[in-house]
């Protein structure tokens, strides 16, 4: 199966239940019930809403996040987050700095199950990695 180039995004929103809510009904797709996460040393609470997609891994999916520390939205900036699928996480993270960009969160267990890395690209942008790696 080919990979696609992007395997996860994230909507950072102020209130999860109303994003649910306008993105079912403008999307007309199922988005799964708020789940509240207890966080942990370096990752803060957060409450998420998966994008519905079953056992189809070939489909992209993603959520919608609420979580302290994100900014408001104001029609003109971007406050999403894309995942690019990695088979190293480490190894994607010594190519952002090749590259001129930073790292903001350095690889880290999540449910998935897997890791992911958050970096900064050279325009200021967050980009994730998500791998399966251990």
């Amino acid at each position: 199966m080919k990979k696609n180039i992007v395997c996860w995004f994230e909507i950072y929103v102020k209130d999860i239940y109303r994003a649910r809510d306008f993105y079912t009904k403008v999307l007309n797709e199922k988005i799964n019930n708020v789940v509240e996460t207890p966080g942990g040393p370096g990752i803060p609470k957060f409450k998420i809403a998966t994008f519905a997609t079953g056992k189809d891994s070939s489909i992209v999916s993603g959520s919608l996040i609420e979580m302290e520390g994100t900014k408001n939205g104001d029609e003109k900036a971007v406050n999403t987050i894309v995942y690019f699928p990695t088979d190293d996480c480490t190894a994607s993270e010594k190519k952002v700095i090749e590259a001129g960009g930073k790292i903001l969160k350095s690889k880290f267990p999540v449910d998935a199950p897997g890791y992911c890395s958050v970096c900064i690209d050279t325009e200021g942008n967050p980009i994730g990695f998500f791998s399966l790696d251990k």
